[in-house]
């Protein structure tokens, strides 16, 4: 006898089961994510528009045009993007270029993947003793500076003061770029290089008509993560210069940590909601031009 195939039902019934197991796996997840994510943002968009949180008395966007109007918004704003347009460029240019140079056949090449994989290693609070030893106004540098004449920099607190945090963020970054990189660069087609190499492609060609498009994913990957650490710097600028520091050093976060010891926790929303637009702003400019330059090498 012939065996009957299931009817539609009894698939149905099937597919309704699965989809039920499968909420229920992702149930604790998308639980997780309300309570911890969404419910709290709610919350600060409710106090962003709220004159303060005991009174509550709804203010609409008064809020928000006070903190565009402030004097010390204003400053780290500035300070934010100039700090963010310096340092995650380079981050993304020196860690591609230094794991195109590891990729080489170098000798000691395993000891220099360990030499800038080792901040990552390091605590916070070391990396800062580490650079205010050597930039601190009686630190090392200003002692070698004396050697040859040089007078006496407080590098925190002078114009330089962006390029030791910039390089400090480099020291700590690099490490982790550039093994995405590395791993991104390994992944490239062997074929299609071994092709490039028989049409007499020069490196430079190769590297930019070929690796580069398929490296634009992890180049985004890269930057985004670059970004979010750039607006992070704020640990390691509090531990070496306090609540208030340079002018040129004081960031976004200062501005909303200093909010927050006030409880002006409604300035201190407000802040936080327009950074999160920037941000989401940035972020989705940054997936379009990802999209429409990688989207030849997905097809």
């Amino acid at each position: 006898m012939l065996k009957r195939k299931p009817g539609r039902g009894h698939q149905s019934k099937s597919m309704r089961k699965r989809k039920a197991s499968s909420g229920l796996f992702i149930a604790p997840s998308f639980l997780g994510v309300m309570l911890f994510f969404f419910l709290p943002f709610l919350v600060v968009i409710y106090y962003s528009m709220v004159d303060n949180p005991i009174s509550r008395n709804f203010v609409f966007l008064d809020n928000f045009s006070m903190v565009v109007q402030n004097g010390a918004f204003k400053i780290a704003v500035k300070n934010t993007i100039t700090f963010s347009a310096i340092a995650v460029p380079l981050a993304v240019v020196l860690s591609l270029l230094l794991a195109i140079v590891l990729e080489a056949k170098l000798p000691f090449r395993s000891q220099f993947r360990t030499f800038f994989l080792s901040p990552m290693m390091v605590p916070v609070a070391s990396i800062v003793l580490i650079w205010q030893v050597l930039f601190n106004y009686n630190g090392a540098v200003n002692e070698f500076l004396a050697l040859f004449g040089g007078p006496k920099i407080d590098w925190f607190k002078s114009a330089y003061s962006t390029i030791m945090i910039v390089i400090l963020f480099l020291w700590k970054n690099l490490g982790y770029n550039m093994i995405l990189f590395m791993a991104a660069l390994a992944s490239v087609p062997r074929e299609i290089l071994e092709v490039a190499r028989l049409e007499s492609a020069t490196p430079l060609q190769t590297f930019f008509y070929i690796k580069i498009r398929y490296l634009s994913s992890t180049i985004l990957f890269v930057t985004i993560m670059s970004l979010i650490n750039s607006f992070k710097i704020f640990r390691e600028i509090y531990l070496l210069t306090t609540d208030y520091p340079y002018d040129t050093l004081y960031m976004l976060q200062h501005y909303m940590n200093n909010k927050f010891k006030n409880l002006d926790y409604q300035t201190l929303s407000a802040a936080a909601i327009l950074m999160s637009l920037v941000m989401i702003v940035i972020i989705g400019i940054l997936f379009v031009v990802e999209n429409r330059f990688g989207k030849d090498i997905e097809g």
